[in-house]
């Protein structure tokens, strides 16, 4: 068996779409589940739609999520270089030489006589296409056209009769009809290749071994067929991945949430959890796992696997995995992750105390269980940080509308003043005796005080939050609540 070779080929025109993450995942995966190559190409020839920053931010995603290259801009490698503006000379070299063997030919129409052939074509009722007009002109014709200084572009000759098929290893067998397909550029007028010679050539050159692409490069494969054929060059094996709709099955779209991996890095998502939920989105391992290391990924992936049909995109299902491997991940490294978060948030800074980061540890090791991103965990950790907060509404017409409430937490505060060593065990038997001292429910002293000390009505375990917030605010947090109480007490009839 050849060595496997494969490449991921991005245009630098944004960020990186989930659609491209997960194709250059596919490639990477096949190429590390066979020991093959993955190759970095960047096609950017075209100069309207590319942005400079683009290449740096595309690298960066892939970086994130662990997709290393072996060869690639930075890289170098044997087939370099691998910028396509870098390559120009080569893709006219190949073009004269379908020109020299006659599979190709000069173009001297203009974009208006073109747009002219189109309508006309339009208005028989037949697929807009080239008309061929320039296919057979004479040499005298064409020296004509070159003296009046136009500049042609170049034609490949495509046959008019027969068919073309498409062996695709997802899809089987593709056929389209020969006469559906026109002459097609391969070289634009000012000298800058089309998609499909571009990509032709660069993949006969670098010798890969198979492509593995999106769904919808799938009509543009029967011409790189043709042009492998016409350059006499081998043809990669194909196979065509499903394409990514929203849950309504529509293409995709900002409305429906974050689409690109800098949106998902921005919002505290997990590299790997979204590695995993990117290679179960139209791939099956053969059972039903959902949570799946990386390395076990390699090991279970083959084409086979990889689904027909269209994979819909689910934002709560990645964010559920997320979550998991929030808590599954070593608290060390979910601080890493999280410390950013927390400085932007101005709970922390680069110039914070071993103290305070010690203290950002706590926080996240105690709330950690219930979110699932790091944004979800730095909001579920804001009254960890900030004393003047808001008590929860409904909350206050719960638990703070009875006035006794005021001298119940203020028993708790009492006790909690005496309590000696500050930790886990001791702070809970203090409590649990009191409660047990007045007779009543557990419930009745804890909910009024986790409201008092966090102004919400829901978060970790109590005795957990009175423990990591420390013994001064939690008396501080105490205090305050029970002069609320007080001053929003009904007067007395």
């Amino acid at each position: 068996m050849n060595k496997i070779r494969v490449r991921f080929a991005p245009s630098p025109t944004g960020n990186l779409h989930i659609g491209g993450a997960r194709t250059a995942l596919f490639n990477w995966l096949f190429a590390r589940k066979n020991n093959g190559v993955f190759i970095l190409r960047l096609e950017n020839t075209d100069l309207e739609r590319n942005i400079p920053e683009a290449e740096e931010g595309i690298t960066k995603s892939l970086q994130w999520l662990g997709l290393d290259w072996d060869e690639g801009p930075d890289r170098g490698g044997p087939y370099g270089p691998y910028r396509q503006s870098e390559r120009l000379a080569i893709y006219r070299r190949e073009a004269e030489r379908l020109l020299a063997a006659g599979l190709a030919y000069r173009c001297y129409c203009s974009p208006g006589e073109l747009a002219a052939q189109r309508e006309e074509a339009r208005k028989k009722g037949l697929a807009p296409r080239y008309s061929g007009r320039c296919r057979e002109l004479t040499g005298a014709e064409r020296a004509r056209l070159e003296n009046a200084g136009i500049n042609p572009a170049i034609r490949v000759k495509i046959p008019q009769e027969g068919v073309t098929t498409v062996k695709d290893l997802i899809r089987g067998e593709v056929t389209f009809e020969n006469n559906t397909l026109d002459d097609f550029v391969i070289m634009k007028s000012n000298g800058v290749p089309t998609y499909n010679f571009a990509c032709v050539v660069d993949d006969s050159l670098m010798q890969i071994s198979h492509v593995i692409r999106a769904e919808e490069h799938l009509s543009n494969t029967p011409k790189q067929v043709l042009l492998y054929k016409l350059l006499g060059c081998r043809l990669p094996a194909f196979a065509h991945v499903p394409m990514i709709l929203a849950p309504d099955r529509s293409k995709l779209s900002k409305r429906h949430g974050a689409t690109s991996v800098e949106e998902f890095r921005e919002g505290g998502y997990f590299p790997e959890a979204l590695v995993n939920y990117l290679a179960l989105l139209g791939w099956s391992p053969g059972d039903e796992r959902e949570m799946m290391p990386v390395e076990e990924i390699i090991a279970s992936f083959s084409l086979e696997g990889v689904s027909k049909h269209a994979a819909i995109y689910d934002l709560k299902k990645l964010t559920w995995l997320n979550g998991q491997y929030l808590n599954a991940l070593p608290l060390e490294r979910v601080i890493n992750e999280a410390i950013p978060f927390f400085q932007a948030r101005g709970y922390i800074s680069e110039n914070s105390s071993p103290e305070d980061y010690a203290y950002v540890q706590q926080v996240a090791a105690t709330v950690r269980s219930r979110v699932h991103t790091l944004v979800e965990l730095v909001d579920a950790a804001d009254y960890f940080f900030q004393d003047n907060f808001t008590y929860d509404e409904k909350g206050v017409k719960k638990f703070f509308s009875r006035p006794e409430t005021a001298d119940l937490l203020q028993r708790g505060k009492d006790v909690l003043a005496k309590t000696e060593p500050f930790d886990l065990p001791t702070v809970e038997a203090a409590y649990r005796n009191l409660v047990a001292e007045l007779g009543i429910s557990g419930g009745a002293l804890i909910h009024p005080t986790r409201l008092a000390i966090s102004g919400k009505t829901m978060g970790p375990g109590l005795f957990d939050l009175i423990v990591v917030l420390g013994k001064k605010k939690c008396l501080e947090r105490l205090d305050r609540a029970i002069q609320f109480i007080r001053r929003n007490a009904p007067p007395e009839p």
